[in-house]
Protein backbone atom coordinates (compact mmCIF):
# COMPACT_ATOMS: atom_id res chain seq x y z
CA UNK A 1 0.00 0.00 0.00
CA UNK A 2 1.42 3.40 -0.97
CA UNK A 3 1.34 6.15 1.62
CA UNK A 4 1.61 9.80 0.63
CA UNK A 5 4.95 11.30 1.58
CA UNK A 6 4.70 14.01 4.21
CA UNK A 7 8.27 15.21 4.54
CA UNK A 8 10.41 16.63 1.73
CA UNK A 9 14.20 16.91 1.58
CA UNK A 10 16.10 18.96 -1.00
CA UNK A 11 19.41 17.36 -2.02
CA UNK A 12 22.04 19.52 -3.74
CA UNK A 13 25.06 17.50 -4.95
CA UNK A 14 28.16 19.22 -6.32
CA UNK A 15 28.51 18.99 -10.11
CA UNK A 16 30.53 15.98 -11.27
CA UNK A 17 29.83 12.24 -11.44
CA UNK A 18 31.78 11.17 -8.33
CA UNK A 19 29.66 13.50 -6.18
CA UNK A 20 26.36 12.76 -7.93
CA UNK A 21 26.59 8.94 -7.77
CA UNK A 22 27.01 8.61 -4.00
CA UNK A 23 24.53 11.44 -3.29
CA UNK A 24 21.81 9.72 -5.31
CA UNK A 25 22.55 6.41 -3.57
CA UNK A 26 22.11 8.22 -0.22
CA UNK A 27 18.76 9.61 -1.37
CA UNK A 28 17.65 6.12 -2.46
CA UNK A 29 18.56 4.69 0.94
CA UNK A 30 16.42 7.29 2.70
CA UNK A 31 13.28 6.95 0.56
CA UNK A 32 13.66 3.17 0.67
CA UNK A 33 13.72 3.21 4.47
CA UNK A 34 10.79 5.51 5.26
CA UNK A 35 7.59 5.99 3.23
CA UNK A 36 7.07 9.43 4.79
CA UNK A 37 10.15 10.83 3.03
CA UNK A 38 10.23 12.40 -0.42
CA UNK A 39 13.40 13.80 -1.99
CA UNK A 40 14.08 16.27 -4.79
CA UNK A 41 17.66 16.17 -6.14
CA UNK A 42 18.69 19.45 -7.81
CA UNK A 43 21.38 18.69 -10.40
CA UNK A 44 23.69 21.41 -11.68
CA UNK A 45 24.73 21.07 -15.30
CA UNK A 46 28.35 21.42 -16.36
CA UNK A 47 29.22 22.81 -19.79
CA UNK A 48 31.43 19.83 -20.68
CA UNK A 49 29.53 16.91 -19.10
CA UNK A 50 29.05 14.93 -22.29
CA UNK A 51 31.49 12.07 -21.76
CA UNK A 52 30.60 8.42 -22.28
CA UNK A 53 31.15 7.66 -18.58
CA UNK A 54 28.91 10.51 -17.45
CA UNK A 55 26.02 9.85 -19.83
CA UNK A 56 26.02 6.09 -19.17
CA UNK A 57 26.16 6.40 -15.38
CA UNK A 58 23.61 9.22 -15.26
CA UNK A 59 21.10 7.27 -17.33
CA UNK A 60 21.53 4.27 -15.00
CA UNK A 61 21.09 6.44 -11.90
CA UNK A 62 17.95 8.11 -13.16
CA UNK A 63 16.24 5.04 -14.57
CA UNK A 64 16.91 3.20 -11.31
CA UNK A 65 15.27 5.98 -9.27
CA UNK A 66 12.74 5.06 -6.59
CA UNK A 67 9.24 6.49 -6.18
CA UNK A 68 9.28 9.72 -4.15
CA UNK A 69 12.68 10.58 -5.64
CA UNK A 70 12.64 13.35 -8.24
CA UNK A 71 15.55 14.67 -10.31
CA UNK A 72 15.52 18.27 -11.46
CA UNK A 73 18.19 19.63 -13.83
CA UNK A 74 18.87 23.28 -13.07
CA UNK A 75 19.15 25.47 -16.19
CA UNK A 76 22.55 26.54 -17.53
CA UNK A 77 22.38 29.12 -20.30
CA UNK A 78 25.11 29.60 -22.90
CA UNK A 79 26.47 32.80 -21.33
CA UNK A 80 26.81 31.06 -17.92
CA UNK A 81 28.45 28.02 -19.57
CA UNK A 82 31.00 30.24 -21.35
CA UNK A 83 31.75 32.10 -18.12
CA UNK A 84 32.30 28.83 -16.25
CA UNK A 85 34.69 27.55 -18.92
CA UNK A 86 36.86 30.63 -18.38
CA UNK A 87 37.29 30.02 -14.63
CA UNK A 88 40.50 28.71 -13.09
CA UNK A 89 40.53 24.97 -12.24
CA UNK A 90 40.95 25.92 -8.56
CA UNK A 91 37.82 28.05 -8.37
CA UNK A 92 35.67 26.33 -11.00
CA UNK A 93 33.58 24.20 -8.62
CA UNK A 94 32.83 26.98 -6.12
CA UNK A 95 31.99 29.47 -8.90
CA UNK A 96 29.57 27.07 -10.60
CA UNK A 97 27.78 26.55 -7.28
CA UNK A 98 27.46 30.27 -6.54
CA UNK A 99 26.10 30.75 -10.06
CA UNK A 100 23.28 28.30 -9.26
CA UNK A 101 22.05 29.90 -6.02
CA UNK A 102 19.23 31.78 -7.74
CA UNK A 103 18.18 28.66 -9.65
CA UNK A 104 17.86 26.76 -6.37
CA UNK A 105 15.97 29.63 -4.75
CA UNK A 106 13.51 29.75 -7.67
CA UNK A 107 12.88 26.01 -7.69
CA UNK A 108 12.33 25.72 -3.93
CA UNK A 109 9.99 28.72 -4.02
CA UNK A 110 7.91 26.87 -6.63
CA UNK A 111 7.93 23.73 -4.46
CA UNK A 112 6.56 25.49 -1.37
CA UNK A 113 4.15 27.80 -3.19
CA UNK A 114 1.40 25.14 -3.27
CA UNK A 115 1.34 25.07 0.54
CA UNK A 116 1.34 21.24 0.59
CA UNK A 117 5.14 20.73 0.63
CA UNK A 118 6.88 20.73 4.02
CA UNK A 119 10.67 20.82 3.72
CA UNK A 120 12.56 19.12 6.58
CA UNK A 121 15.98 20.22 5.40
CA UNK A 122 18.49 20.87 2.66
CA UNK A 123 21.17 18.18 2.23
CA UNK A 124 24.11 19.88 0.52
CA UNK A 125 27.45 18.61 -0.74
CA UNK A 126 30.52 19.88 1.14
CA UNK A 127 31.24 22.20 -1.82
CA UNK A 128 27.66 23.49 -1.80
CA UNK A 129 27.73 25.21 1.60
CA UNK A 130 26.73 28.57 -0.06
CA UNK A 131 23.30 26.90 -0.53
CA UNK A 132 22.91 26.93 3.27
CA UNK A 133 22.03 30.62 2.88
CA UNK A 134 19.10 29.65 0.66
CA UNK A 135 17.93 27.05 3.23
CA UNK A 136 18.03 29.74 5.94
CA UNK A 137 15.86 32.02 3.77
CA UNK A 138 13.17 29.30 3.79
CA UNK A 139 13.62 28.70 7.53
CA UNK A 140 14.86 25.10 7.18
CA UNK A 141 18.01 23.45 8.61
CA UNK A 142 20.98 22.32 6.50
CA UNK A 143 22.74 18.97 6.58
CA UNK A 144 25.86 18.01 4.65
CA UNK A 145 26.50 14.90 2.62
CA UNK A 146 30.29 14.53 2.79
CA UNK A 147 31.53 12.48 -0.18
CA UNK A 148 35.13 11.90 1.05
CA UNK A 149 35.78 9.86 4.19
CA UNK A 150 35.69 10.45 7.95
CA UNK A 151 39.47 10.85 8.17
CA UNK A 152 39.43 13.75 5.71
CA UNK A 153 36.54 15.36 7.62
CA UNK A 154 38.44 15.09 10.91
CA UNK A 155 41.60 16.62 9.41
CA UNK A 156 39.54 19.39 7.80
CA UNK A 157 38.07 20.37 11.17
CA UNK A 158 41.54 20.21 12.74
CA UNK A 159 43.10 22.42 10.05
CA UNK A 160 40.35 24.99 10.50
CA UNK A 161 41.43 25.49 14.14
CA UNK A 162 45.02 26.46 13.18
CA UNK A 163 46.12 30.08 13.37
CA UNK A 164 47.07 31.82 10.06
CA UNK A 165 50.74 31.55 11.08
CA UNK A 166 50.50 27.79 11.76
CA UNK A 167 48.64 27.30 8.51
CA UNK A 168 51.27 29.20 6.49
CA UNK A 169 54.07 27.21 8.16
CA UNK A 170 52.32 24.02 7.08
CA UNK A 171 51.93 25.26 3.49
CA UNK A 172 55.71 25.98 3.42
CA UNK A 173 56.41 22.33 4.35
CA UNK A 174 54.23 20.76 1.63
CA UNK A 175 57.14 19.18 -0.28
CA UNK A 176 59.21 18.21 2.76
CA UNK A 177 59.41 14.89 4.64
CA UNK A 178 57.88 16.46 7.77
CA UNK A 179 55.33 14.28 9.57
CA UNK A 180 52.41 15.41 11.74
CA UNK A 181 50.35 13.89 14.53
CA UNK A 182 46.77 14.28 13.29
CA UNK A 183 43.43 13.37 14.89
CA UNK A 184 41.90 10.17 13.55
CA UNK A 185 45.31 8.71 12.60
CA UNK A 186 47.32 6.17 14.57
CA UNK A 187 50.53 6.84 12.59
CA UNK A 188 52.31 10.17 11.95
CA UNK A 189 51.12 11.62 8.61
CA UNK A 190 53.59 13.06 6.05
CA UNK A 191 52.63 16.64 5.12
CA UNK A 192 53.04 15.73 1.43
CA UNK A 193 50.00 13.39 1.53
CA UNK A 194 47.63 16.08 2.85
CA UNK A 195 45.04 17.13 0.24
CA UNK A 196 46.56 19.73 -2.09
CA UNK A 197 43.81 22.33 -1.38
CA UNK A 198 44.72 22.22 2.34
CA UNK A 199 48.26 23.36 1.51
CA UNK A 200 47.48 25.99 -1.10
CA UNK A 201 47.71 29.49 0.46
CA UNK A 202 45.34 30.99 -2.11
CA UNK A 203 42.73 28.21 -2.13
CA UNK A 204 43.29 26.94 1.42
CA UNK A 205 41.42 29.82 3.07
CA UNK A 206 38.35 29.04 0.92
CA UNK A 207 38.59 25.42 1.95
CA UNK A 208 38.81 26.32 5.61
CA UNK A 209 35.75 28.55 5.22
CA UNK A 210 33.90 25.41 4.06
CA UNK A 211 34.96 23.68 7.31
CA UNK A 212 33.59 26.68 9.25
CA UNK A 213 30.22 26.35 7.48
CA UNK A 214 30.14 22.60 8.18
CA UNK A 215 30.14 23.41 11.91
CA UNK A 216 26.88 25.34 11.42
CA UNK A 217 24.97 22.36 9.99
CA UNK A 218 22.51 20.15 11.88
CA UNK A 219 24.34 16.94 10.90
CA UNK A 220 26.94 15.49 8.55
CA UNK A 221 26.46 12.24 6.63
CA UNK A 222 29.73 10.55 5.64
CA UNK A 223 30.07 7.83 3.02
CA UNK A 224 31.99 5.44 5.27
CA UNK A 225 31.35 2.94 8.07
CA UNK A 226 32.54 2.69 11.66
CA UNK A 227 34.28 -0.65 11.21
CA UNK A 228 36.46 0.75 8.40
CA UNK A 229 37.46 4.11 9.93
CA UNK A 230 36.97 3.48 13.65
CA UNK A 231 39.67 5.91 14.79
CA UNK A 232 38.36 8.88 12.75
CA UNK A 233 34.70 8.13 13.54
CA UNK A 234 35.55 8.03 17.26
CA UNK A 235 37.39 11.38 17.07
CA UNK A 236 34.39 13.03 15.39
CA UNK A 237 31.89 11.49 17.82
CA UNK A 238 33.87 12.74 20.83
CA UNK A 239 34.40 16.26 19.45
CA UNK A 240 31.72 18.49 20.98
CA UNK A 241 32.58 21.34 18.57
CA UNK A 242 31.28 19.52 15.49
CA UNK A 243 27.67 18.59 14.60
CA UNK A 244 26.49 14.96 14.86
CA UNK A 245 28.28 12.80 12.26
CA UNK A 246 26.39 9.91 10.67
CA UNK A 247 28.51 7.18 8.98
CA UNK A 248 26.05 5.95 6.31
CA UNK A 249 28.21 3.96 3.86
CA UNK A 250 29.27 2.20 1.87
CA UNK A 251 26.93 3.82 -0.69
CA UNK A 252 27.65 2.04 -3.97
CA UNK A 253 25.87 2.18 -7.31
CA UNK A 254 25.68 -1.53 -8.15
CA UNK A 255 23.42 -1.35 -11.24
CA UNK A 256 25.22 -1.79 -14.54
CA UNK A 257 23.93 -1.34 -18.07
CA UNK A 258 24.49 -4.85 -19.39
CA UNK A 259 23.34 -3.84 -22.88
CA UNK A 260 26.32 -1.57 -23.52
CA UNK A 261 28.34 -3.07 -26.36
CA UNK A 262 31.69 -2.28 -24.71
CA UNK A 263 30.61 -3.85 -21.43
CA UNK A 264 29.46 -7.07 -23.10
CA UNK A 265 32.83 -7.37 -24.85
CA UNK A 266 34.79 -6.70 -21.62
CA UNK A 267 32.74 -9.23 -19.62
CA UNK A 268 33.19 -11.90 -22.31
CA UNK A 269 36.94 -11.39 -22.15
CA UNK A 270 36.94 -11.65 -18.33
CA UNK A 271 34.80 -14.81 -18.50
CA UNK A 272 37.71 -16.50 -20.30
CA UNK A 273 40.33 -15.62 -17.65
CA UNK A 274 41.26 -17.78 -14.63
CA UNK A 275 39.97 -16.95 -11.13
CA UNK A 276 41.59 -13.83 -9.54
CA UNK A 277 44.24 -13.69 -12.29
CA UNK A 278 43.59 -10.22 -13.79
CA UNK A 279 44.99 -6.91 -12.54
CA UNK A 280 42.61 -4.05 -13.40
CA UNK A 281 44.06 -0.56 -13.93
CA UNK A 282 41.67 2.39 -13.87
CA UNK A 283 42.13 5.98 -12.64
CA UNK A 284 38.66 7.44 -12.21
CA UNK A 285 36.45 9.80 -14.18
CA UNK A 286 39.15 12.51 -14.30
CA UNK A 287 42.31 10.34 -14.37
CA UNK A 288 44.59 10.16 -17.41
CA UNK A 289 48.29 10.08 -18.31
CA UNK A 290 50.63 11.49 -20.96
CA UNK A 291 52.45 9.29 -23.49
CA UNK A 292 55.69 8.85 -21.47
CA UNK A 293 53.81 7.57 -18.43
CA UNK A 294 51.62 5.27 -20.55
CA UNK A 295 54.80 3.68 -21.96
CA UNK A 296 56.14 3.02 -18.42
CA UNK A 297 52.86 1.34 -17.42
CA UNK A 298 52.87 -0.77 -20.60
CA UNK A 299 56.45 -1.85 -19.96
CA UNK A 300 55.62 -2.79 -16.34
CA UNK A 301 52.60 -4.86 -17.40
CA UNK A 302 54.55 -6.69 -20.07
CA UNK A 303 57.45 -7.44 -17.72
CA UNK A 304 55.20 -8.61 -14.88
CA UNK A 305 53.60 -11.24 -17.10
CA UNK A 306 50.26 -10.87 -15.29
CA UNK A 307 46.93 -10.79 -17.08
CA UNK A 308 45.61 -7.25 -17.22
CA UNK A 309 42.63 -5.08 -18.11
CA UNK A 310 43.75 -1.47 -18.55
CA UNK A 311 41.54 1.59 -18.97
CA UNK A 312 43.48 4.19 -20.98
CA UNK A 313 42.04 7.69 -21.34
CA UNK A 314 43.16 10.69 -23.38
CA UNK A 315 44.34 13.69 -21.34
CA UNK A 316 42.29 16.89 -21.87
CA UNK A 317 43.98 20.01 -23.21
CA UNK A 318 46.10 21.71 -20.56
CA UNK A 319 44.14 24.17 -18.44
CA UNK A 320 40.77 22.72 -19.52
CA UNK A 321 38.50 21.22 -16.91
CA UNK A 322 36.77 18.36 -18.63
CA UNK A 323 36.76 14.57 -18.34
CA UNK A 324 39.39 12.61 -20.28
CA UNK A 325 38.31 11.40 -23.71
CA UNK A 326 38.89 8.25 -25.77
CA UNK A 327 41.92 7.60 -27.99
CA UNK A 328 41.03 6.91 -31.61
CA UNK A 329 44.14 4.74 -32.06
CA UNK A 330 45.84 3.32 -28.95
CA UNK A 331 48.80 2.14 -31.03
CA UNK A 332 49.84 5.79 -31.39
CA UNK A 333 50.39 6.24 -27.62
CA UNK A 334 51.48 2.75 -26.49
CA UNK A 335 54.87 1.14 -27.27
CA UNK A 336 55.14 -0.28 -30.77
CA UNK A 337 53.72 -3.81 -30.95
CA UNK A 338 52.55 -3.79 -27.29
CA UNK A 339 48.91 -4.65 -28.05
CA UNK A 340 49.89 -7.52 -30.39
CA UNK A 341 52.51 -8.94 -28.00
CA UNK A 342 50.14 -8.95 -25.01
CA UNK A 343 46.97 -9.98 -26.88
CA UNK A 344 46.77 -13.39 -25.15
CA UNK A 345 46.99 -12.01 -21.60
CA UNK A 346 45.82 -8.41 -21.75
CA UNK A 347 43.08 -6.09 -22.93
CA UNK A 348 43.33 -2.30 -23.31
CA UNK A 349 40.01 -0.44 -23.11
CA UNK A 350 38.75 3.15 -22.92
CA UNK A 351 35.76 3.81 -20.68
CA UNK A 352 35.38 1.10 -17.98
CA UNK A 353 32.21 -0.16 -16.26
CA UNK A 354 34.16 -0.23 -13.00
CA UNK A 355 31.77 -1.93 -10.55
CA UNK A 356 30.92 -4.68 -13.06
CA UNK A 357 34.65 -5.35 -13.57
CA UNK A 358 35.52 -5.33 -9.86
CA UNK A 359 32.61 -7.72 -9.23
CA UNK A 360 33.97 -10.27 -11.73
CA UNK A 361 35.63 -13.36 -10.24
CA UNK A 362 38.57 -13.11 -12.68
CA UNK A 363 39.77 -9.79 -11.18
CA UNK A 364 42.39 -10.26 -8.46
CA UNK A 365 43.80 -6.75 -8.00
CA UNK A 366 43.05 -3.09 -8.71
CA UNK A 367 45.62 -0.39 -9.51
CA UNK A 368 43.61 2.64 -8.42
CA UNK A 369 43.75 6.42 -8.03
CA UNK A 370 42.17 5.88 -4.57
CA UNK A 371 39.12 8.07 -5.11
CA UNK A 372 36.82 7.29 -2.19
CA UNK A 373 33.97 5.87 -4.29
CA UNK A 374 36.42 3.55 -6.07
CA UNK A 375 37.98 2.53 -2.75
CA UNK A 376 34.61 1.54 -1.29
CA UNK A 377 33.69 -0.34 -4.49
CA UNK A 378 36.96 -2.29 -4.38
CA UNK A 379 36.51 -3.19 -0.70
CA UNK A 380 32.86 -4.18 -1.27
CA UNK A 381 33.96 -6.54 -4.07
CA UNK A 382 36.87 -7.90 -1.97
CA UNK A 383 39.55 -6.76 -4.45
CA UNK A 384 42.88 -5.58 -2.95
CA UNK A 385 44.38 -2.35 -4.29
CA UNK A 386 47.71 -0.90 -5.35
CA UNK A 387 47.70 2.86 -4.71
CA UNK A 388 48.40 5.50 -7.35
CA UNK A 389 46.65 8.69 -6.13
CA UNK A 390 46.34 11.73 -8.38
CA UNK A 391 44.37 14.71 -7.03
CA UNK A 392 42.02 16.05 -4.30
CA UNK A 393 42.20 13.92 -1.14
CA UNK A 394 43.45 10.76 -2.88
CA UNK A 395 46.98 10.89 -1.41
CA UNK A 396 45.51 10.84 2.12
CA UNK A 397 43.22 7.95 1.13
CA UNK A 398 46.25 6.04 -0.18
CA UNK A 399 48.18 6.65 3.05
CA UNK A 400 45.20 5.49 5.11
CA UNK A 401 44.77 2.32 3.03
CA UNK A 402 48.45 1.34 3.10
CA UNK A 403 49.81 2.56 6.46
CA UNK A 404 46.75 2.78 8.70
CA UNK A 405 44.50 -0.05 7.56
CA UNK A 406 46.77 -2.50 5.70
CA UNK A 407 44.23 -2.85 2.87
CA UNK A 408 46.48 -1.92 -0.06
CA UNK A 409 50.04 -2.11 -1.38
CA UNK A 410 51.91 1.00 -2.42
CA UNK A 411 52.93 2.03 -5.90
CA UNK A 412 52.94 5.69 -4.81
CA UNK A 413 51.44 7.61 -1.90
CA UNK A 414 52.41 11.16 -2.85
CA UNK A 415 51.99 11.22 -6.64
CA UNK A 416 50.12 14.40 -7.65
CA UNK A 417 48.50 15.34 -10.92
CA UNK A 418 45.79 17.90 -10.32
CA UNK A 419 42.92 18.32 -12.76
CA UNK A 420 43.68 21.10 -15.23
CA UNK A 421 47.30 21.37 -14.05
CA UNK A 422 50.44 21.88 -16.13
CA UNK A 423 51.23 18.24 -16.83
CA UNK A 424 54.89 18.95 -17.66
CA UNK A 425 55.61 19.23 -13.91
CA UNK A 426 54.23 15.78 -13.06
CA UNK A 427 56.69 13.17 -11.78
CA UNK A 428 57.20 10.01 -13.82
CA UNK A 429 56.49 6.70 -12.06
CA UNK A 430 58.96 4.19 -13.48
CA UNK A 431 58.15 0.82 -15.00
CA UNK A 432 60.20 -0.78 -12.22
CA UNK A 433 58.12 0.86 -9.44
CA UNK A 434 54.87 -0.13 -11.16
CA UNK A 435 56.02 -3.71 -11.75
CA UNK A 436 57.04 -4.13 -8.08
CA UNK A 437 53.60 -2.88 -6.99
CA UNK A 438 51.78 -5.23 -9.39
CA UNK A 439 53.82 -8.23 -8.25
CA UNK A 440 53.18 -7.45 -4.56
CA UNK A 441 49.48 -7.15 -5.34
CA UNK A 442 49.05 -10.23 -7.50
CA UNK A 443 51.57 -12.89 -6.58
CA UNK A 444 50.83 -15.70 -4.14
CA UNK A 445 53.43 -16.64 -1.55
CA UNK A 446 54.12 -12.97 -0.96
CA UNK A 447 53.53 -12.51 2.77
CA UNK A 448 52.53 -8.85 2.44
CA UNK A 449 50.14 -9.58 -0.45
CA UNK A 450 48.53 -12.58 1.27
CA UNK A 451 47.88 -10.64 4.49
CA UNK A 452 46.34 -7.75 2.53
CA UNK A 453 44.07 -10.15 0.60
CA UNK A 454 42.89 -11.66 3.90
CA UNK A 455 42.16 -8.24 5.41
CA UNK A 456 40.32 -7.06 2.29
CA UNK A 457 38.09 -10.17 2.26
CA UNK A 458 37.31 -9.55 5.94
CA UNK A 459 36.48 -5.87 5.31
CA UNK A 460 34.34 -6.87 2.32
CA UNK A 461 32.19 -9.03 4.61
CA UNK A 462 31.90 -6.20 7.15
CA UNK A 463 30.91 -3.69 4.44
CA UNK A 464 27.91 -5.87 3.57
CA UNK A 465 26.86 -6.42 7.20
CA UNK A 466 26.81 -2.70 8.16
CA UNK A 467 24.12 -1.80 5.59
CA UNK A 468 21.52 -4.42 6.57
CA UNK A 469 19.14 -4.28 9.53
CA UNK A 470 21.09 -4.09 12.79
CA UNK A 471 24.31 -2.95 11.07
CA UNK A 472 26.10 0.23 12.17
CA UNK A 473 25.33 2.26 9.02
CA UNK A 474 21.73 1.01 8.93
CA UNK A 475 21.28 2.22 12.53
CA UNK A 476 23.00 5.52 11.72
CA UNK A 477 20.54 6.18 8.86
CA UNK A 478 17.68 5.41 11.28
CA UNK A 479 18.91 8.10 13.70
CA UNK A 480 19.19 10.54 10.81
CA UNK A 481 15.59 9.91 9.72
CA UNK A 482 14.43 10.49 13.31
CA UNK A 483 16.18 13.86 13.21
CA UNK A 484 14.46 14.83 9.94
CA UNK A 485 11.07 13.92 11.46
CA UNK A 486 11.81 15.93 14.61
CA UNK A 487 12.39 18.97 12.40
CA UNK A 488 8.83 18.67 11.13
CA UNK A 489 7.50 18.28 14.68
CA UNK A 490 9.33 21.46 15.74
CA UNK A 491 8.11 23.21 12.59
CA UNK A 492 4.49 22.37 13.35
CA UNK A 493 4.89 23.50 16.98
CA UNK A 494 6.31 26.83 15.82
CA UNK A 495 3.50 26.84 13.25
Amino acid sequence: MTTTATVELVFIPAPGMSHLVSTVEMAKQLVGRDHRLSITVLIMKLPFDKSKASSSTQSQLLTAAEDRLEFVYLPLDEAAAAELQSKSPKTFMLESIKMNKQNVRDHVRTMVSTGSTMIAGFVVDMFCTPMMDVAAEFGVPSYVFFTPNATVLGVMFHMETLSPEEYNDLAEMKDSDTELELPGFVNPVPVKVLPAPFLDKEFGSRFMSIAKRLRETKGIMVNTFEELESSAVRFLAENDKVPPVYPVGPLIHLVNNKNEEEEIEIMKWLDNQPLSSVVFLCFGTMGSFEGDQLKEIAQALERSGHRFLWSVRRTPQMGKIEPPGEYEDLNQVLPEGFIERTMKIGKVIGWAPQVAILSHKAVGGFVSHCGWNSTLESLWCGVPMATWPMYAEQQMNAFELVRELGLAVEIKLDYKKDVGSDNTKVMLVTAEEIEIGIRKLMEGGNECGEEIKRRVKEMSKKSKVVVVEGGSSYNSIGLLIEDFMNNMHTHSLNG
